[in-house]
């Protein structure tokens, strides 16, 4: 790993490039994302030591050889940094990689759906077989819910893992994953609670498709990625592919074996798969700048009318979940942070925003055998140590207001290890 010192001078060279990147000087179709305006300089030492610690972490836990983290706390500075290789033996990572961003292709999908809603194209409470045919029985589910996740649908993905992993580079038709998504028992009956579903995410992609006549891909690339100036950031076609054209984080899949040992040390690697088989659920690239101002953009708004009440009705993630953690509108809300997290093969990732104080977080591991809550979990940990750092001149540290301790994240993430520290 590199020392924190060196990584430190690398944020700094770079804090100009990224500072602009992420106040929205990005052409005629850009939108503003209405942040505290960012300090030109890197975070201090004591606070980039903190958190390089806490991912290179995670990265032991999660049997990870590499990962790539933002952090933007506007009164204190940026740290920017690739950890790691891009597998055993492999070369440095860059924060130039793209990689998969997993769940938060749903927030994209979601900013979609809520601003065809805006142009009166659909309604959100329109049923989903208004737009999609084949789905006899399924009139009360709504466009809206299946944005909150909360239309009881079941997941296929975890039907159809072992046939993904004997062929990763099949083109997979979402109708083709949508039945396998309605054949799962319902979870639950629509509007009742909110319930994971990757199927739900599907079906909205196709739903605005048909209303639209275009692409989920064109309108991610139109309405998200070209309104915030987001040139990293696209859902891919459905052809076989590495995350995007370029440089990529190498992603890899560690799994249990008969015996139930993870296997840390030769990993699957998984870089090259079709994009088809996450698509509106969870198909997105982006790179980590990206990802850190989409953060920013969508805990604000920036995409979406603030009448249109997208998070005005939040829901339980689960009984056994803390208060503070809710969700609605395709994201999650955890104490003052909006944003989304997951794991999609090969990656797990986090990226949260606080929409008062602008402080943007924003991870991706390279192992995505773990539980896709490491990614809330890190990004949570950063989060509450970034929330501490030391003003830069004439500036003030704003409340924290976090309802948890970055040693609770810790603890979290080591309680559900996949892989051990090394010996000694």
């Amino acid at each position: 790993m590199r020392g924190w010192r060196r990584t430190a001078a690398i944020a700094l060279a770079g804090v100009a490039a990224l500072t602009t990147v992420l106040s929205g000087c990005t052409g005629p179709t850009s939108v503003p994302v209405d942040v505290p305006a960012q300090v030109d300089r890197a975070l201090p030492d004591d606070t980039i030591a903190q958190l390089q610690d806490a991912v290179t972490s995670a990265m032991i836990a999660t049997g990870s050889t590499g990962a790539i983290v933002g952090v933007w706390a506007p009164w204190s500075g940026t740290w920017v940094t690739g950890l790691g290789t891009q597998g055993p033996g492999g070369g440095e990572v860059s924060t130039d990689m793209s990689f998969r961003v997993s769940d938060v292709t749903r927030a994209m999908t979601c900013d979609v759906l809520y601003q065809v809603a805006a142009d009166g194209t659909v309604g959100l409470d329109d049923s989903v077989t208004t737009w999609v045919s084949g789905l006899p029985g399924y009139d009360a589910i709504t466009l809206r819910q299946l944005c909150d996740g909360t239309s009881g649908l079941g997941s296929y993905a975890s039907v159809l893992q072992a046939s993904w992993l004997r062929n990763p580079d099949r083109e997979w038709n979402p109708r083709e994953l949508m039945a396998y998504g309605i054949a799962s028992p319902r979870v639950n009956d629509p509007g009742v609670a909110w319930a994971d579903s990757d199927t739900g995410y599907i079906l909205l992609g196709l739903a605005l498709e048909r209303a639209t006549g275009e692409s989920i891909n064109d309108l991610i690339a139109e309405r998200v990625s070209g309104r915030l100036g987001l040139s990293a950031t696209s859902l891919p076609n459905a052809v076989a592919s590495a995350p995007s054209v370029g440089a990529s984080l190498q992603g890899y899949w560690s799994m249990p074996n008969a015996e139930g040992v993870w296997n840390c040390t030769d990993p699957g690697e998984v870089t090259v798969a079709s994009a088809s088989f996450g698509g509106a659920d969870s198909g997105a690239v982006s790179t980590i700048t990206d990802l850190g101002r989409y953060a920013q953009a969508l805990a604000t708004g920036a995409l979406v009318d603030e009448d249109a009440g997208r998070f005005a009705r939040p829901l339980p993630v689960g009984p056994e979940e803390p208060t503070w953690f809710t969700t609605s509108g395709g994201a999650y809300q955890a104490g003052s942070l909006i944003g989304q997290f997951g794991s999609t093969p090969g990656y797990i990732t986090g990226a949260f925003a606080d929409p008062a104080t602008g402080m943007s977080v924003a991870v991706v591991l390279n192992n995505s055998g773990a539980t896709p809550r490491v990614g809330a979990w890190l990004a949570w940990e950063l989060a509450a140590i970034a929330s501490k750092a030391p003003a830069a001149d004439g500036q003030t540290v704003p409340e924290a207001g976090l309802p948890w301790t970055a040693q609770q994240q810790r603890d979290a993430i080591n309680g559900n290890a996949i892989c051990a520290p090394p010996a000694g």
